[in-house]
């Protein structure tokens, strides 16, 4: 079902954006193979395959010219680089689509699963699917418009001469969103030394002071039924780990205001700016902070918020299912696609017990697999010459959202002669300690070490909780742009990120030197 809901909502939402924008592409078509997810941009005009070269340029010119639709878009394209609409859309976020996810999420969860009979759980799980779809929908829609005033940023830094790790480093502290679950858990971790107790439980916490159990409670209101492993709906909800809740809270502090050295940074850039440059500079980075927020407040509020709502109704479905006969294990709900569970669940019509073992069986041994970057040949971009103006403008910003976010096809790292690995550096400050390998944030929680160097494949903003205890970060995907980076950066946390051989060259229990000034990881023995 995640992988139903991401791909369709991905797929729609691109679509719209694309023509309103102006892009010459129809969407990204989202697909998972064997559990692990692959994206390919699917062509405006003429056969949906994967191409292996480029068209003639002649080609690409004749049509910007004649096709109806490539005039079209070349027009809207110019719109969107005069004005994309994004501040319209960041402001619409903090006084209308932010609250109304808030008071919808609690609402949801506010609801008595068990207090209803089969047929209602069964209209319920349907509703929530067919709003978690929506939801997974404008969850990209939003991207469309918090990526492109931070690509615009680095963008324009690449012409006055900026690294690109100098500008991105001018928007810390721009995601109060991204540390407020840290900053919660810690005004919980100081009440309980005030009152000077030493919990064990999740109870000891609540019987330490009434204070301590309001802000628990609150905590857990807002944060205890998001997906905090993974996006996955097998992957667990925090109030389902009241062991993780209790060990993130004795382990939590407070994280740094950046907001100087963010200051800091940002005057030390503009003076490197022509001046006559300067207050495009000013624009460009006001746009790109207020963009920030929004960027990493998304995901918990349209996805891992619903979509652990989502799970819960399930797993309320999965538990009857067993007791009727029609499930083995009541996990194995989550092996039902979307037209299969609420049928099921009504007048048991749908797959057999036997089918769904088969699924179960098939999807745990491709949890084992090693995904290759890409799946056949890489598509050309196409050529920037040939395009009108403003089309061509626009697609270098796509191109460097996408460079910089570390998905595209040439932004994989080696190791060099040395052994030593690469990738993007975020901080200033190098640290050394033990790696600790982990496929999850689930794993990560469950065995990580304080000071531990998190080295993991990918990260997603539920990795804040883990990454409250870690020392240093390392991940084999990723940018400067990506989730991984924009936690790095706001917990003030050594990384470097996109270090492609790291999970085959490094072990847990291997000491490491993470240098995110050189973007450097070593293993010293």
């Amino acid at each position: 079902i995640s992988d139903q809901l991401m791909g369709d909502g991905a797929r729609n939402a691109y679509r719209k954006l694309f023509a309103e924008m102006g892009m010459p592409a129809e969407t990204m078509d989202t697909r998972s193979v064997n559990g692990f997810t692959y994206v390919r941009t699917r062509p405006l005009i003429g056969a949906d395959k994967n191409a292996t070269r480029q068209p003639p340029v002649l080609m690409i010119k004749l049509l910007a010219r004649l096709h109806p639709e490539f005039r079209r878009r070349a027009k809207r394209a110019a719109v969107t680089l005069e004005d994309s609409g994004f501040r319209g859309v960041v402001d619409a976020w903090r006084t209308q689509i932010k609250p109304n996810l808030i008071v919808r999420n609690l609402e949801v969860q506010a609801i008595d699963l068990r207090a209803m009979d089969d047929r209602e759980l069964a209209d319920h799980v349907a509703g929530r699917i067919a709003a978690v779809g929506e939801l997974y929908e404008e969850h990209h829609r939003l991207h469309g418009y918090d990526l492109g005033p931070i690509g615009q940023f680095v963008m324009a830094g690449r012409e006055w001469g900026l690294p690109s790790k100098d500008i991105l480093a001018a928007l810390a502290g721009a995601s109060p969103s991204t540390t407020e679950p840290l900053r919660a858990l810690t005004a919980i971790r100081n009440e309980i030394e005030r009152a000077g107790a030493d919990p064990r439980s999740l109870d000891d916490v609540r019987a330490a002071s009434d204070h301590a159990r309001f802000l628990l409670d609150a905590y857990l209101e807002r944060h205890g039924s998001m997906l905090y492993s993974s996006y996955d709906l097998d992957s667990p909800t925090l109030g389902e780990r009241p062991d993780v809740v209790l060990s993130t809270i004795l382990t939590a502090q407070a994280p740094r205001d950046l907001a100087h050295d963010a200051a800091g940074a940002a005057a030390d850039l503009r003076e490197r700016v022509p001046a006559a440059d300067r207050p495009d500079f000013d624009r460009y980075l006001l746009d790109a902070r207020d963009a920030m927020d929004m960027r990493d407040d998304n995901g918990p509020l349209t996805v891992e918020w619903p979509a652990g709502l989502l799970r819960l109704a399930m797993l309320e479905a999965g538990r009857r299912l067993q007791r009727l006969g029609r499930l083995r294990i009541a996990e194995h709900v989550f092996e039902l696609d979307t037209s299969e569970l609420p049928p099921l669940l009504r007048s048991g019509s749908g797959p057999s017990i036997a089918e769904i073992e088969r699924r179960a069986a098939e999807r745990e041994a491709h949890r084992l697999l090693d995904p290759p970057k890409t799946l056949g040949p890489i598509q050309p971009p196409p050529p920037l010459d040939a395009l009108p103006k403003a089309m061509a403008t626009l697609l270098e910003l796509v191109n460097t959202i996408l460079a910089e976010l570390g998905m595209s096809a040439d932004t994989s790292t080696t190791n060099d002669a040395s052994g030593v690995l690469r990738g993007s550096g975020i901080g200033n400050e190098r640290f050394v300690g033990i790696a600790r390998m982990a496929a999850t944030a689930e794993d990560a929680i469950a065995e990580m070490e304080h000071d531990e160097i998190l080295v993991t494949r990918t990260t997603t903003p539920a990795y804040n909780l883990v990454l409250s205890i870690a020392g240093a970060l390392v991940t084999a995907e990723g940018g400067a742009m990506c989730h991984a980076a924009v936690l790095a950066r706001e917990l003030s946390l050594p990384a470097v990120i996109g270090a492609s051989p790291c999970l085959d060259r490094i072990k847990t229990g291997d000491r490491l030197e993470v240098d995110p000034i050189e973007g450097t990881v070593r293993i010293l023995d």
